[in-house]
């Protein structure tokens, strides 16, 4: 049984005022301002593309978990300037994704993890569905396992 799913990314509209600011004023922010100097290592978290060398990007702080749980989160992430917001399609795996190896966490409606594993991306469709079957997780998390940098969100569609 294939249980429908549905990736988000974050909004651009969040980020892109970072953009337009001072290294000083995002330095109060705790980011800072890059240019991607190597392929595959600068994944945009809104666009959930890989960003590509010479383009820029914003390095910062983001609660991504934002819960009244003990596993509420933050952590860094990246952006590019100018990125739009991704809308994959149903059950659409982003090609960002299916390279790298990643923790996913499975979460109730109470922001309380229930489950986590640990996969390679080409696996993650499976692994999703896997997750899901357990009817208490509301969502998961997509995290770079080494890293442990958060990636996005994925909800019952």
């Amino acid at each position: 049984m294939t249980i429908n799913f549905q990736i988000k990314a974050l909004q651009e509209s969040e980020f892109a005022p970072l953009f337009n600011l001072d290294s000083q004023k995002l330095a109060e922010k705790g980011a800072i301002r890059m240019t991607v100097d190597k392929k595959l290592a600068f994944p945009c978290r809104v666009s959930l593309e890989d960003s590509e060398p010479g383009e820029e990007v914003i390095l910062l702080p983001y609660q991504h978990h934002k819960t009244n749980s003990p596993y509420q989160a933050l952590g860094p992430i990246y952006v590019r300037k100018n990125a739009a917001t991704a809308k994959p399609a149903m059950n659409e795996i982003p090609k960002l994704l299916n390279h790298r190896l990643l923790s996913l966490r499975g979460y109730d409606e109470h922001g309380m993890m229930k489950a986590s594993l640990v996969t390679e991306g080409q696996n993650l469709k499976e692994v999703i569905n896997e997750m899901f079957y357990n009817e208490e997780i509301g969502y998961v998390h997509i995290h770079n396992a080494k890293p442990g940098c958060y990636m996005c969100e994925v909800v019952r569609a």
